[in-house]
Parts: structure tokens; C-alpha cells; sequence
């Protein structure tokens, strides 16, 4: 303990040297990480499944994510099955508890480390125009290093699955498994939307900004209403709610693998990763996973049933792999064609845009003597102070600026974000972005040691889509991802865009509660588009292309979808067409991307997928619950 904080102390020291002398203190900063990171290792780190395991289960499952951790607290809930979890990446430290330096652990190997592939037009302000895609590479996957921000999405969305061919995927049917899931903790919530008692604590922030509240009366004085966003209605403005306990991290190997971890029909094998899908080509019946652990290969067997839990990027490398793919690309790489189905070839994801900067003339954001400093370290301790803030993000507005149908369905989320890129001098939160020191230095290097807070616009329902491409039939090779943002024929997207940059502008501008601050949007223009007139729509639709940036909500690489439709690749029970005893449960499911952040949705489908389970057995096997 006395070496975190003597490394923080080094921290602020420096930081306050960089602010008065313009350095980059990014190299200083990630070796102090590091540090941190290496003597956590040594005090806490432990590995699961040190002797050797029985390689025969009732249940396989592969990734320990939003769904995986959830499916295997579920099953192993009926002790006379006996589950396997694997997972190819870490038990995490304490270091990832405090939520506000989430942006510091996409620099850890508790992250993939993956890059979209270049796309003309798009990242031209990040290095090497390739825009990062954080995954998490650890027991509890990304919920390990995400920014713990708790949203279900709209109701319609869920509808819409319905309509799409998805039996018992509408709202009245998906609602049950949020609540059950739900140990909600929340000073303003609608009565019968949120529940007690669930795994998976959700809090308020207990760090909050004069800025956020500000921004809060705004969006109230533009006309939207305070609602619980996941309550009766999304469209309006609110606090965030975050999957934290007690202003620390609630990952869902906290929530839901540490409770179950000690069960005796559970093994849980860190530093295992899959890599194949073990399927009989005559019976096409799933039976195993073999996986490779400490450079031996091993073969787990499944005698019910294997789910694919690996994530929107893993489980569709995972199940081409394994013969289970579109038959041209599989054909390409010599991997044998078992069944031709369109895995990888959508992808949908969320795009946000970092270049709406505000300025405001009292100190009322995040300031940089509060980023590393003892005290926030030790009002974290106790469970309050900026370290308990959620990466910056303190509020959401859902508006809605298309005139479209449904009218309660939003089309933009705005993430109000207490701080800006400019407020650790540029040392770390711009690098997770994965911005270029031209792009900085022209929008955010002006106000350094000033204060400012920024709003991230995200599109919610995009048009365009992307694709996973496998590269070789070496399960250790990455496969390559193709973002393809900004493509929808129509130009929506980006016009969607530009109409809620208007609409941040009309809230900022004609509030009476953040004009006595004299917030104003920075007057300097985004690197590269100083030849456009400033604020035109030409502007920004420049900014754009040098500034949007995924928030890391990849869905649909193994869509959810009736029989007659070409591009599903499981039914409405989560099981791949064609293959017995095998299902695919994560966010890659998802069939159209929704209005929320992935954590809540998967972790829903973790839940109705382990009770499909269940039922599906009781009735083969009645005497097995």
C-alpha cells in the first residue's frame, strides 16, 4: 500500500511539471502503471486450475465475459452437473478497481490490444488512421477494463427483435432477466424496473461534477425531462448508473464467478485458450473443445452441450475455426466446410465523435490536481472523491433528432463527460483513443490547464456495418476487422451525426445554468479541416472523419435470426443451425444494434440462455434438477 502511494505521489508531482512545462509524460506515466500492475501480480495474482482437471463435463464454456461468467454461475447451480469454464486470459488486479483510471488498462495485457483495419475516410486523426478496439483479455472479459456504465437499451429494440423472428426475445420476455441479474442500489429510479437481491450491484457514481449537475438542469431547461433511462422511459436526461459496489469496480467475475468459484462441479482454467470446436462431421453433433494451456493441448468433452461465450470477436473466429463459416473464406484457408452459414459478415458497432470541446470559466470539471493525486487516492479508498467516477462519464441525454417511428426510441446517446482529453495533459485518456499529437495539439493542447468538459455524441442505431475476416487457420493468428463506418448508401449516419452536434450546441448555447460558467465550444478548429468554414456541416462532417471513435459495441458476427433469414446463424434458443449441443451466447448474437452499452444486454443473455439450458435438459432428463 505504501508503494501505491508513493506511485501516485510520483504521479501528481509530475503531472503538475507537465502541465507547467507542455511535456509528454506519457512514457513516465505507463512505466508507473506498470509498476503498480507487476507488484499487484506478485501479492494477489492466482491462477485457476493449478493441478490437473478431469476432461470430462456435462458443459463446456468457452470465455469468461458479460455471458460466460453468468451462464456458468447459473448451471453449476444444479450440482449434478458438472461445468468447465475456460478463459485464455487473467485473473485481473486490484489495479482495476478504481473506475477511473479504466482508460489506463487498454495498456495492460488485460486487453487484445486489437486495431480496426485503415478505411479511407475514417481515423484520419489516429495514428496510423487505424482506430483502436479494446477487448478484454481476462477472467470477467471486458467488464474487467470497461468504463462500468449500466445500460439496458430501449424497449423497442427488443420488440424489434420479436418482429425479426425471435420468439421470447421481446421486452415483456428479456425484462425478468435484467431485473434478476440486478442488485440495484439507486437514489432515483422508477418503482418495478430495477432489482434487489441480483449478483450484479448497480450504484450511483458518488463523485459528481458541478459541470455534470449543470449539464443535468441544461438538458432539463432545453426541454428533456430527468428520467431513469432504464426504467419506464429512455428519451430524456440522467445521472449514470454504473456496475460499481461501493465506488470500486463490479466486474462479472466479481458479481458472479466469485460466489460460484468454490462449487465443486465448477472448474474454472485461466490461461486457456480455445481453439477449435470439436464436431462430429457424420452426427453434426457438438462433443468438445480443445484448448491449449501452458503450451500443452488439451481436449475438454461435453457431454450436453458447448457455448460459445467468447465475444462479438471471438466466437465467430472461434466457430470458423471450427468448420462453421462462410464456405468461400473457409474454403480459402483449407479448413474443412462442416456448415456454410454467415458468420463474422456483419458487424455492427457504436461510433461516438471526441471534438465537441467546451470551455468554461470556473473550475467546475475534473481538474488535473485531482487525476493522480494522494488525496483522490485515499477518498477513493473510502469510497468516494474523482476516483470513483466512471472513466469522466458523470451523465446521458437520449434525444432523438430524426423524425422517425417508433417516437420513443432515441437515436442519439450523449455521454456527458466531466472532464477533457486536455485534462491530463495529454498523457494517457488521448492515447486509449489512439489520437495523433497533431490532432491534440490542434483542439486540446490550447486548454490545458483549463477548464473544459466535452460530449460524446453516439450513434445508436447505425446503418452502416463492418466484418470479421479470419486471416489463417492458426487459431492463434488475430483475425482482421473491418469498421466499413460511414458506408450506408443513404449517408444517415453521418447526417444523423451533424443534427445531434446542432443539438448540443442548441443545449449548451441557450442554457442559463452552464452560460454562468460561460461554457462556449473551443473556437479552433480539429486538425485537418481548417480549410472548411468553421461549424459549417462541411466542417464537421470533417471532423468526423478524423474524430469518430468506437465505443466498443460490436454485435451481430453470429446473428440471432429465423430459419428463412440468410445472414442468421443461431435460431431464437441460441443454437447454430446445423450442429447439435452447440450454442452461441454473447453480444455477437445481437441481431441490430441497440440503444445500450453491451455489459447489461449480455449479461441478460447469459441469463435467459442458462435458463434455455435448463429447461431443455430438465425435459430431456427429468431427474437432472
Amino acid at each position: 500500500m505504501k508503494l501505491q502511494w508513493f506511485i501516485l505521489f510520483l504521479l501528481s508531482t509530475y503531472l503538475i511539471s507537465v502541465v507547467d512545462g507542455q511535456k509528454d509524460m506519457t512514457d513516465f506515466l505507463l512505466k508507473q502503471i506498470t509498476i503498480q500492475a507487476e507488484m499487484n501480480n506478485t501479492l494477489h495474482f492466482r491462477e485457476y486450475g493449478d493441478g490437473e482437471e478431469p476432461q470430462k463435463y456435462d458443459f463446456v464454456i468457452i470465455g469468461s465475459g458479460s455471458a460466460g461468467s453468468v451462464i456458468a454461475n447459473r448451471l453449476s447451480e444444479v450440482p449434478q452437473w458438472k461445468i468447465l469454464l475456460l478463459e485464455v486470459g487473467r485473473e485481473a488486479t486490484g489495479f482495476s478497481d478504481i473506475p477511473f483510471l479504466a482508460p489506463a488498462l487498454q495498456f495492460t495485457d488485460l486487453n487484445w490490444g486489437y486495431t480496426m483495419e485503415k478505411q479511407e475516410g475514417v481515423a484520419l486523426g489516429m495514428v496510423n488512421q487505424r482506430m483502436p478496439w479494446p477487448r478484454g483479455k481476462a477472467l470477467g472479459g471486458s467488464t474487467i477494463i470497461n468504463y462500468m456504465l449500466y445500460v439496458r437499451g430501449n424497449k423497442e429494440d427488443y420488440n424489434n427483435w420479436e418482429k425479426m423472428g425471435n420468439p421470447g426475445w421481446g421486452y415483456k420476455d428479456v425484462f425478468k432477466y435484467f431485473v434478476k441479474s440486478e442488485d440495484a442500489m439507486l437514489a432515483v429510479n422508477d418503482t418495478g424496473y430495477h432489482g434487489k437481491g441480483g449478483y450484479q450491484t448497480v450504484q450511483d457514481v458518488p463523485f459528481r461534477t458541478e459541470s455534470a449537475h449543470a449539464w443535468v438542469k441544461a438538458c432539463q431547461e432545453a426541454g428533456y425531462k430527468y428520467v431513469d433511462y432504464n426504467g419506464k422511459q429512455q428519451l430524456g436526461v440522467s445521472y449514470v448508473q454504473g456496475t460499481i459496489t461501493n465506488g470500486r469496480r463490479c466486474s462479472v467475475e466479481k458479481a458472479f464467478l466469485r460466489p460460484a468459484k468454490n462449487r465443486p462441479n465448477l472448474t474454472i482454467l485461466t490461461g486457456a485458450r480455445a481453439t477449435k470446436i470439436l464436431i462430429n462431421p457424420v452426427t453434426r453433433e457438438a462433443y468438445g473443445v480443445e484448448y491449449i494451456r501452458r503450451g500443452r493441448t488439451y481436449t475438454a468433452m461435453a457431454e450436453k452441450e458447448v457455448i460459445s461465450s467468447a465475444g462479438a470477436f471471438h466466437s465467430p473466429q472461434l466457430l470458423m475455426l471450427s468448420g462453421i463459416g462462410p464456405k468461400d473464406q473457409l474454403q480459402s484457408l483449407n479448413i474443412s466446410i462442416i456448415q456454410d452459414l454467415q458468420v463474422g459478415q456483419k458487424m455492427y458497432d457504436h461510433l461516438t465523435f471526441l471534438g465537441l470541446l467546451f470551455s468554461v470559466n470556473e473550475s467546475i470539471t475534473i481538474r488535473t490536481e485531482d487525476m493522480f493525486s494522494i488525496k483522490s487516492f485515499i477518498e477513493w479508498k473510502f469510497g468516494r472523491g474523482p476516483y470513483t467516477d466512471l472513466g469522466g462519464v458523470e451523465s446521458f441525454t437520449y434525444i432523438k433528432v430524426k423524425e422517425e417511428e417508433p417516437i420513443s426510441l432515441p437515436d442519439i446517446e450523449l455521454l456527458f463527460i466531466g472532464l477533457g482529453l486536455h485534462t491530463d495533459a495529454g498523457a494517457l485518456i488521448r492515447k486509449s483513443f489512439g489520437l495523433t499529437d497533431e490532432s491534440f495539439n490542434a483542439l486540446w493542447k490550447p486548454l490545458i490547464g483549463k477548464p473544459g468538459f466535452q460530449v460524446f455524441p453516439m450513434l445508436l442505431h447505425p446503418k452502416s456495418y463492418g466484418k470479421i475476416k479470419l486471416t489463417s487457420k492458426d487459431p492463434q493468428k488475430d483475425p482482421i476487422f473491418y469498421g466499413n463506418y460511414f458506408t450506408d448508401p443513404q449517408d444517415e449516419d453521418m447526417r444523423t451525426f451533424i443534427a445531434s452536434i446542432r443539438e448540443v450546441q442548441r443545449i449548451v448555447n441557450t442554457s442559463p445554468s452552464l452560460q454562468k460558467y460561460g461554457a462556449k465550444m473551443v473556437p479552433w478548429s480539429i486538425a485537418g479541416c481548417e480549410s472548411e468554414e468553421f461549424d459549417s456541416d462541411d466542417y464537421w462532417r470533417c471532423g468526423l472523419q478524423h474524430l469518430a471513435q468506437t465505443l466498443h459495441h460490436q454485435v451481430a458476427t453470429c446473428k440471432m435470426g429465423p430459419k428463412e433469414d440468410p445472414e442468421a446463424v443461431v435460431d431464437h434458443e441460441l443454437k447454430v443451425y446445423g450442429i447439435k449441443k452447440l450454442r452461441v451466447a454473447d453480444s455477437s448474437v445481437v441481431p441490430l444494434p441497440i440503444g445500450a452499452h453491451m455489459n447489461a444486454p449480455s449479461i441478460m443473455v447469459g441469463e435467459k440462455a442458462a435458463d434455455m439450458v435448463k429447461e431443455e435438459w430438465k425435459k430431456i432428463n427429468k431427474d437432472s434438477l
